[in-house]
């Protein structure tokens, strides 16, 4: 294929005597600017970070498309398509919400209930049960860490798309496990972008912890003589 599609699909670099592709760089790139978007609770953060999910698809999946990695990671390749699907779902809702609520951002950060807390810990432990054994039927390299990643990336989109705080933290535990398995995998711009996410979502927590604080209604102070209560 010629043309700047053709050398998206074909272009390579050579990063400590290795070939990557320029499409794992560019895809990581464009997953980079949807974070930072989505910390400042922008709605552009959905489609940009969709365009990364496209390119990273094609990267994982080495048997389908041409990649110098010898390994497929089925559950990296998947949860390019489940980002893509829940992205649709923050699309939306953050949209709504931005028209809503005029010039503010799109969504305000919240802790979690204690009932959503239980259900993100029950679906982290189902999801990487059930995927563990359907990768590792399917080949794919790492299917333990490899189901995690998928699941724990499905949760913490979802959480983003609720505005809850704790996505953040979803994210770090996927990026502690996601970093030496791409580097064992020779995925070296992935794994570099996940250390670059780990330290940026622990920005974004700090900064969505901040702000969850701020929007929390003041508590009405209680009153102490029977004046106050009848003035």
């Amino acid at each position: 294929m010629s043309g700047p599609v053709g050398w998206l699909l074909d272009a390579q670099v050579h990063v400590v005597g290795s070939p990557v592709l320029v499409r794992e760089i560019v895809g990581n790139a464009f997953g980079l600017v949807s974070a930072l978007l989505g910390l400042r609770r922008l709605v552009w953060a959905w489609p940009v970070g969709m365009v990364g999910n496209g390119l990273l698809f094609t990267v994982f999946l080495g048997g389908v498309f041409a990649t110098p990695q010898a390994h497929d990671l089925y559950g990296q390749a998947g949860r390019q398509v489940f980002f893509f699907a829940v992205s649709v779902y923050g699309w939306w809702r953050w949209s709504r919400n931005r028209r809503q609520g005029g010039d503010a951002p799109a969504v305000t950060p919240r802790w979690a209930t204690g009932r959503e807390r239980l259900g993100l810990l029950l679906a982290a432990v189902l999801g990487t049960a059930l995927g563990y054994p359907l990768l590792a039927a399917l080949g794919s390299w790492g299917p333990l860490p490899d189901a995690w990643i998928l699941t724990g990336s499905l949760l913490a989109t979802y959480g983003m798309a609720r505005g809850w705080v704790e996505f953040w933290l979803v994210w770090i535990a996927v990026d502690a496990v996601g970093v030496p398995l791409l580097l064992r995998g020779g995925f070296y711009p992935s794994a570099a972008m996940y250390l670059v996410y780990g330290a940026l979502c622990g920005w974004g927590f700090a900064a969505w912890w901040r702000t969850s604080r701020a929007a929390r209604p003041a508590s009405t102070p209680i009153p102490s003589t029977y004046s106050e209560v009848v003035a």
